[in-house]
C-alpha cells in the first residue's frame, strides 16, 4: 500500500494551513465578507464544504452577534458539549458567558411534570435568566420550536439564534420556523446537518473577531 506524502507542518501552523486548504478548495466561490470567517470556521470543524451553501444568515447576523457578545449578552446552549466547545478565554475577553441548563435538576423536574423535553424546559429557564440572549442550538429541534413560541408570545427577544440541530425528526421543520422570524437575527444550517460542534464553531468564529 502506498501512502500519500505527509505535509511537514509545525504544530502551531496546523490551523493556518487548514484554512489555506479550505480557501483553495472553495476555489472561485464568493463568500460574503461578513460571513466568510464563520463559514470557514464551520468547514474547519466539520471538513464539510456543504456548509458554504447551507448556512443561512439573516441580514448582518454576524455583526449583530459580535456586538451582542461585546455587550456581555449571555450565550445559551442546548448541550454541555456545545458549552464545552466555546472558547472560555475568548468569552472572558469579550465580557460574555455561556450557560447550559440541560442537566439542572429543576429543568428535569419541570420537563417531567409537563411531559416535555429537557431542551424545551431549559429554554424556559433561559428566558428567566435574561430576555436577551444568544441561543446556540446544535442538538435539540424542540429547543428551536419552543424558542419560536416564546418569541411569538413576546417573552424573549434573542439577540441571535444559531439554529443548527442535527438529525431527522422535526429538524428541518424547526429550522424553517426560525427562518420565518422577521425581526430576530439568525444563523441557520438549512437541512439535516449540524451539531453541537457546529454551534460552538459559529460562536467561536464571532469571538475570534473581537480584539
Amino acid at each position: 500500500m502506498e501512502f500519500r506524502e505527509l505535509e511537514r507542518v509545525r504544530p502551531e501552523e496546523i490551523e493556518k494551513r487548514s484554512f489555506e486548504i479550505i480557501t483553495q478548495e472553495l476555489g472561485d466561490k464568493k463568500l460574503d465578507p461578513e460571513q466568510e470567517l464563520v463559514i470557514k470556521r464551520v468547514i474547519h470543524t466539520t471538513a464539510d464544504f456543504d456548509y458554504a451553501d447551507q448556512l443561512i444568515f439573516s441580514p448582518h447576523a454576524v455583526k449583530l452577534g459580535i456586538e451582542a457578545l461585546k455587550e456581555g449578552i449571555p450565550v445559551i446552549t442546548d448541550t454541555n458539549m456545545g458549552k464545552a466547545g466555546i472558547n472560555k478565554k475568548a468569552l472572558e475577553r469579550a465580557g460574555s458567558s455561556v450557560h447550559c441548563f440541560m442537566a439542572d435538576e429543576d429543568v428535569a423536574e419541570d420537563a417531567k411534570n409537563r411531559q416535555t423535553t429537557r431542551a424545551h424546559a431549559s429554554m424556559d429557564k433561559a428566558a428567566r435568566l435574561s430576555k436577551e440572549c444568544i441561543f446556540a442550538i446544535g442538538n435539540a429541534p424542540t429547543a428551536l420550536v419552543h424558542l419560536h413560541e416564546l418569541i411569538q408570545e413576546g417573552i424573549i427577544k434573542p439577540r441571535l439564534i444559531i439554529g443548527v440541530p442535527v438529525g431527522f425528526v422535526n429538524v428541518i421543520q424547526s429550522k424553517e420556523m426560525i427562518l420565518s422570524l422577521p425581526d430576530v437575527p439568525y444563523i441557520v444550517a438549512r437541512g439535516r446537518k449540524g451539531g453541537s460542534n457546529v454551534a460552538a464553531a459559529i460562536v467561536n468564529a464571532m469571538l475570534y473577531q473581537i480584539s
